[in-house]
């Protein structure tokens, strides 16, 4: 069984603290455990996570025996996520380019990456080079264009969200999940929607973040951005807030 090292978190290492905390939201780890499921992750399989960020679905899928290689981009996540679980296999790497061998990974799975690509389509002729004839890919992914969020002002919420998602590189990615496996010639394509529903103070940093990013895009100005945050930490306090994000996920099967 693996075991997380104590590390002391760095004053830079903000974007780790975020993935941790994300990590430990409601639902997280069931739908971490939902996404190991659908790829049929046993003892004996290898299933190369892309994205790994600081490594934790690694770690949880070794729990499992599975032979798991964790992919990321990013030099210092990788580093992190050596530093914790130092027995993990973690490789630097996109997802365009695996460093994996043609057909050895019986599972492949990204939670959250898909947004941040360019190409998608080509992420996954990559992850067709790497899977075994029958092997499963699972990606997990929110819409953002889709957040629901209880305001004094629907029009001005409405405005945050999309001047947020339009920050993001495939914002509308998570809905072409399906299109875009059946493109890349996978089978057995299914799609289902996990809603998180949040109605506690967790949740202030994201908004806050929500609002600041969309005054920084000019989308709003910036009385408008800190109303719209006072309300809904406001509506915290008093056990009030709601926010509600659908998480899509999709599963296919290789070619045999």
């Amino acid at each position: 069984m693996t075991r997380e090292t104590e590390v002391t978190p760095r004053p830079r290492d903000g974007l780790v603290a975020r993935l941790d905390e994300a990590d430990r939201l409601p639902g997280a780890e069931e739908l971490r455990y939902l996404s190991y499921d659908m790829l049929g992750a046993g003892p004996g399989t290898r299933v190369v996570d892309v994205g790994c960020g600081a490594g934790r679905a690694v770690a949880e899928l070794l729990e499992r025996e599975v032979e798991a290689v964790g992919v990321d981009p990013s030099e210092r996540m990788i580093a992190v996520a050596r530093g914790r679980w130092p027995e993990a296999d973690f490789r630097m790497a996109g997802a365009y380019e695996l460093p994996l061998p043609d057909a050895s990974a019986d599972g492949y799975r990204a939670d959250k990456v898909f947004h941040e690509l360019t190409q998608p389509e080509r992420a996954l002729t990559e992850a067709l080079r790497v899977l075994a004839p029958g092997g499963r890919i699972v990606l997990v992914g929110q819409d953002w264009d889709i957040c629901v969020i209880d305001s004094d002002d629907p029009a001005l919420t409405r405005t945050l969200v999309h001047a947020r998602a339009d920050l993001t590189v495939g914002p509308r990615a998570a809905r072409r999940y399906r299109n875009l496996l059946l493109d890349a010639c996978f089978q057995d394509v299914t799609v289902a929607v996990h809603t998180r529903v949040f109605t506690g103070p967790a949740m202030l940093p994201m908004l806050t973040g929500l609002a600041d990013a969309a005054c920084s895009a000019g989308a709003v100005d910036r009385v408008q951005a800190d109303g719209w945050t006072a309300d809904q930490r406001a509506r915290a306090e008093a056990d009030r807030l709601f926010l509600a994000v659908p998480m899509f996920v999709a599963a296919a099967t290789a070619p045999r």
